[in-house]
């Protein structure tokens, strides 16, 4: 009888399903299936090697380098993302003039696709480029900002904390809409202000939202894919080649699609734990017993 009643919620159900399965579920047991196969010799023949690629990539020193990187590039990232953007929001939700134009600024660059971010910052940072001008201006000599090693990956960070900022401070614009101002006014009268009240009422109040962009933050920052591609295509010296980049190299340079795979489902269990290291550490309290 319940399934009879309820064989409409079912249907409408449907559609997500054969999307999900299509461009999810499939493609997730296909890439499984080809990280046990060999193609670097033969494409058309591939040899069942099991878990070789899995090895040959733990052993190998560029995919160890692309995985610091990854998790360099996102330490530069995601502090920035989560704390900046919270503090953006946190102003803007004061009674202060012309805060619609300051949201409207502030999100501009999340409308503008990625692939010109890149390509202007890209103009920005070459060694003829409006950036060096400046500092040279001021006597400084010329930066590499993509062509030195140690400066090539803050360089790429910046690209993607300056995409990011309006995104992240929208989220958090929205939790702070649901803090009561009671709560504000309840701390102002035992002696809470400035800084102290937003740190006793509004963190704790938003924490799961600020786990929330710090899951996102975290994840896109370990898929970081287009701002390495069209800026650095990994160098200089392989300083910004990470994880996802490598992986594109191996499957459509390479035709490697046995490594490629391999590495894919790596960085998926990586992505799944930072997921959840993300949820235990801003929601621990829900999970004490």
């Amino acid at each position: 009888m319940d399934l009879k009643k309820n064989i409409g919620a079912y249907l409408f159900l449907v559609p997500a399903f054969v999307v999900l399965l299509i461009f999810f579920f499939i493609p997730f047991f296909q890439t499984i299936w080809l990280s046990f196969f060999d193609y670097s010799k033969d494409i058309y023949s591939p040899n069942f090697v099991f878990l070789d690629n899995y090895f040959e990539l733990i052993k190998s020193p560029l995919f160890l380098k692309t995985i610091l990187n990854t998790f360099y590039f996102l330490i530069l990232c995601v502090p920035f993302l989560v704390i900046f953007p919270l503090f953006l929001a946190i102003l803007i939700n004061q009674n202060i003039k012309c805060k619609n134009i300051y949201k409207i600024i502030i999100y501009l660059p999340v409308i503008i696709s990625i692939v010109v971010v890149a390509i202007a910052f890209k103009w920005l940072y070459s060694p003829s480029g409006l950036l060096n001008f400046f500092i040279e201006k001021f006597g400084f000599s010329a930066i590499g900002w993509l062509s030195d090693p140690k400066v090539s990956m803050i360089s790429v960070a910046l690209v993607t904390i300056f995409k990011g900022v309006g995104y992240y401070m929208m989220i958090y614009l929205s939790a702070l809409m649901s803090v009561p101002k009671e709560l504000y006014e309840a701390a102002e009268v035992d002696g809470a202000v400035g800084f102290k009240k937003h740190m006793l009422v509004t963190i704790p109040h938003i924490m799961p939202m600020i786990a929330l962009v710090s899951t996102i933050s975290s994840i896109s920052a370990l898929k970081v894919f287009v701002e390495i591609y069209v800026m650095t295509r990994g160098g200089p010296l392989d300083s910004t080649k990470t994880i996802v980049y490598y992986i594109y190299e191996k499957a459509f340079e390479n035709l490697d699609l046995g490594l490629a795979s391999a590495g894919a489902v790596i960085l998926l269990f990586v992505v799944m734990g930072f997921s959840v290291l993300n949820i235990f550490v801003f929601e621990k309290d829900k999970y004490k017993v």
